[in-house]
């Protein structure tokens, strides 16, 4: 650990809490973010959802520090984020974009080293620190827990896209963050590779990571721990998928007459005509 991280916040492996207080954040001139508070947690999965224009990327981007809020404070490990550097902030939060693009014809196993922070993509990996056996296990752990290791040394271009939304997963996990915030992981992917994803991420809060993520499906966000569900830059509803997920809140947030049932175990919203 670092003497300027001690004298500001606490070890990232102490930390268990991001925190959003409300919150109001502009997307250029739009209020997008509204007085939003929210605790997301280690070991937790929860899902953040809403209407299109709700504000969820916009949070998303405030909780990571790209976006500067206009009023309100993000707080991690209970103290503000802009009081931690910048590097250990980076390690402790990791970010997977919507449509993240990966480097053209690279191998799995070099971008996921790009996570460590130890190197950057110029036609090739050129390292701007020394190598460790640290920065070495730590993408073999990321690989392995991604189930990616099997082709580490395949092309990203030779993948489908479910896989190169995995290399892409394992490489925010190489940098082994606290937190893992993630815009729409599932955009774009077919049923089963949705499903993939969506079971990778459970396992990663199953085994400790805080997981945050913005999903569009409300199926696939039913398998959260926890929703947010934001409407017009606010909070409608938070809680477990059984208390967000009601046929009023849905109603209020999407305009939508659904029925919400339990199908083994989990909650299935269907649509009504």
């Amino acid at each position: 650990m670092s003497r300027e991280l001690s004298a500001v916040g606490p070890q990232p492996s102490a930390v268990g809490t991001l925190e959003a207080h409300a919150l109001y954040v502009r997307a250029g001139s739009f209020p997008a973010v509204r007085g939003v508070s929210a605790v997301f947690r280690t070991g937790q999965f929860a899902a953040v959802i809403g209407p299109n224009g709700a504000g969820k990327s916009t949070l998303l981007r405030a909780l990571l520090g790209l976006s500067v809020p206009e009023a309100g404070e993000v707080r991690l490990g209970g103290r503000p984020l802009r009081a931690w550097p910048r590097p250990e902030r980076a390690r402790t939060l990791a970010y997977l974009a919507q449509g993240e693009a990966l480097p053209p014809d690279a191998r799995v196993r070099d971008v996921v080293a790009l996570g460590r922070g130890a190197g950057e993509w110029k036609w090739g990996l050129i390292p701007t620190r020394p190598w460790t056996q640290a920065d070495e296990d730590a993408v073999t752990d990321a690989l392995t827990r991604t189930d990616t290791l099997r082709f580490g040394d395949r092309r990203v271009t030779d993948l489908s896209g479910g896989e190169r939304q995995r290399v892409s997963l394992a490489r925010a996990l190489a940098a082994q963050p606290r937190f893992l915030l993630l815009d729409e992981p599932t955009n774009h992917l077919d049923l089963a590779y949705q499903l993939d994803v969506i079971r990778h991420v459970r396992c990663e809060a199953a085994g400790g990571l805080g997981v945050v993520a913005v999903l569009h499906d409300l199926n696939l966000a039913a398998r959260a721990d926890r929703l947010l569900l934001l409407h017009q830059g606010r909070v409608l509803a938070q809680g477990t998928p059984e208390e967000v997920l009601t046929p009023a809140h849905l109603h209020a947030a999407y305009g939508l007459r659904a029925r919400v049932l339990r199908d083994t175990g989990r909650l299935l919203v269907i649509p009504e005509d």
